[in-house]
Order: C-alpha cells, then sequence, then structure tokens
C-alpha cells in the first residue's frame, strides 16, 4: 500500500505503527490540564494528539426531550441531552491553537476531527497537516468532500459503517482530489469489548479498498491494538487521559499515561516480530545450533569393535552427525580407537 506521510512522519506497514492520543473531552474544561495531557501524551511516546473540533450548537438542537435526550440505561452518557453533553464535552475553539503549539513544541502532530464545514474552515487557518472523519460522521458525505477538498490526509473511521457506506466515503473523498486516506476498523460502543472487535475485518478491508487501514480502539487495555498490528494495522488511535479516576466525558475507556506508553513500546514490538517469511536459522540462531542433540561414542570403542546401543548415543551437543544417521551407524565397524564423548562422523567408520 502507498506510503503516507504527515509532517515527515511516515505511516505504512514498513514502519512502526502510527499512535495517535485522542483527547476527546478528558481536559474536562480545563486549558490547563488540556495542555498536561499534550505533554503526557508525547512523554508517552505517542505520534500525535487529537482533538475535536464542534460546538454543541454546531452538533444538535439545544432540546432536551425526545430524540435529543439519552435514556439508553447502558449508555455512560444516560440522562443527559445531546446538546448538555456536547457542551460539557467540546474543546473551545480558542484552544486549539495553544494546543497544537504545544504539541509541535514537543515534537508531536497536533490534528482534529471537525464535525461541520465551519470546524473545517477554521482548522484550514490553522494549518492542520490531516483530518479525521470520526465514525457517527463517515455518511456525511458532504463533509467528507469538504475535507477532501483540501487534499491532506485523510483518516476515516469505520464505525457502524456498512461496505457500502465505505465505499461512497471513499469514492467522494477520491472524487475530491484526495488520494491520501486511512481506514479504521471501529466498533462504535463505549467501551467496545474484544469479542465485538472482529479485526479480521482489518485485512479484509485493506484488499476490498486498497488502502491503508488500522484501529480506531474503545476496548479497555491495550492488548486488541497489539494484536491488531499483526494484521496489518498501520494506525492505532486510542483515548487518552491522565487519570480515569479524575471523571470526564470518555474518560471510562481511555488509557492513562502508563498504559500509553506501554501501548507505544508492546505495538512496536509487535510490528518488529512480523520480519518476513523465513525458515531456518537466523544468523542469531547459528550459535544455538550447537546445542541441538548428535552422535557421540558414549564409551571407549576399539577399532575392529561395532557401534551399538551402548557405545553410541544421542545426546548434546549438536557437533556430531544427526541423530537420524543413528540406526543407519549400529552394528557397523569403525576403523579406529574411539574415545568416550568423541562426535561422531564419517571418517570413523
Amino acid at each position: 500500500m502507498k506510503i503516507i506521510e504527515i509532517q515527515g512522519r511516515k505511516i505504512g506497514t514498513k514502519y512502526p505503527p502510527f499512535i495517535i492520543a485522542e483527547m476527546s473531552g478528558n481536559h474536562n474544561q480545563s486549558l490547563e490540564r488540556a495542555l498536561e495531557i499534550v505533554e503526557a501524551a508525547a512523554k508517552a511516546g505517542a505520534h500525535a494528539l487529537k482533538l475535536q473540533t464542534y460546538t454543541a450548537d454546531t452538533m444538535t438542537l439545544n432540546l432536551s426531550h425526545g430524540d435529543f435526550f439519552i435514556s439508553d440505561s447502558n449508555s455512560l452518557w444516560k440522562d443527559q441531552s445531546l446538546y448538555k453533553l456536547y457542551q460539557k464535552a467540546y474543546t473551545p475553539w480558542e484552544w486549539h491553537k495553544p494546543i497544537f503549539d504545544r504539541c509541535k513544541e514537543l515534537g508531536i502532530i497536533g490534528f482534529s476531527s471537525p464535525f461541520d464545514e465551519t470546524a473545517v474552515d477554521f482548522l484550514e487557518t490553522l494549518d492542520v497537516p490531516c483530518y479525521k472523519i470520526a465514525s457517527f460522521e463517515n455518511t456525511d458525505l458532504p463533509l467528507i468532500r469538504k475535507i477532501a477538498s483540501t487534499g491532506k490526509p485523510m483518516i476515516i473511521s469505520t464505525g457502524m459503517a456498512t461496505v457500502a457506506e465505505i465505499d461512497e466515503a471513499v469514492r467522494t473523498v477520491k472524487a475530491s482530489g484526495a488520494m491520501k486516506v486511512i481506514l479504521l476498523k471501529c466498533t462504535s460502543t463505549y467501551p467496545a469489548t474484544t469479542e465485538n472487535s472482529n479485526i479480521l475485518t482489518i485485512p479484509h478491508m485493506r484488499e476490498l479498498f486498497q488502502c491503508q487501514v488500522g484501529l480506531s480502539d474503545h476496548t479497555m487495555g491495550v492488548g486488541t491494538a497489539v494484536a491488531s498490528v499483526a494484521l496489518g494495522s498501520t494506525v492505532i488511535e486510542k483515548h487518552f487521559t491522565l487519570s480515569r479516576a479524575d471523571g470526564g466525558v470518555d474518560s471510562t475507556f481511555s488509557l492513562e499515561p502508563d498504559e500509553m506508553q506501554l501501548l507505544v513500546i508492546e505495538t512496536k514490538r509487535a510490528w518488529e516480530s512480523l520480519g518476513s517469511v523465513h525458515y531456518g536459522s537466523s544468523q542469531e540462531e547459528k550459535v544455538s545450533l550447537q546445542y541441538r542433540r548428535s552422535l557421540f561414542a558414549s564409551q571407549d570403542i576399539k577399532a575392529g569393535e561395532v557401534f551399538t546401543k551402548s557405545n553410541l548415543r544421542i545426546i548434546r551437543p549438536g557437533n556430531g552427525l544427526e541423530p537420524k544417521y543413528y540406526d543407519v551407524l549400529l552394528g557397523k565397524q569403525v576403523k579406529v580407537d574411539v574415545k568416550k564423548g568423541t562426535p561422531v562422523s564419517w571418517d570413523l567408520i
């Protein structure tokens, strides 16, 4: 698949997974905390930090009944109106520049998910290097078209989307002139369970849409994300907070700094371990060949005597003939005196 480069960082199967720390609303309406989250993400080794750019008014209507009220008893956000939830979770637009500036200072990529066209226009004034389409917006083709028109790399979460819907999104991107697109397998439940992650979709999606595929992961821990690397995941996004105990709209399924660091380390190890198809001993393993079993004289043997089960054994180390010749050598006469502990070779018979 085509390598995609964002601010000098290359993304593709030939490179370690690109790790995105999603701040979302975990700043708890404190710019100071938001900047601390940036610093913690950079320290943990994340390659990028992502915001969400919207206001309550660009997301929904200021109503608190019917369709605009969350009554689902299983939701983390039950008994709230959509409007008040977005008021609590949104990142003030005037915070974006200081947050992105801190990202630059610390050497990580700052970008965002815009949720309407005004957010795209605003983010363009900040010259963000790429864009993310959230799962709930992946059917908003006018928004996708607007973002694609910038020509910048796009990352699209595919949560809930059918194959046809993903195809529509990808076709819209390409028709608008943007060719750098990465799809993220995503399960849009919060938190998601490992049983519903279905990451075997990743290689299927890659072949189907001929583009890079990663994972937007809402499960607890890092196991699913690490496993996705073995399936070709090139980008991994996880929600991030300083401490789940501090609360916040997405804190329940967010990683803490030590867990983010573990994610960075273990996904890189998983990527390194893939290597290539290889059989036989590697260069590093050659020294270990001596510890295989082989044929040795287990007693002193006089010239003219034969190998028997008493004086010929299959033991370590591996300096003698291979064990597969054991039955061949039994009964064969030795032509020289052989001391106990001598590795057996063909010139002894």
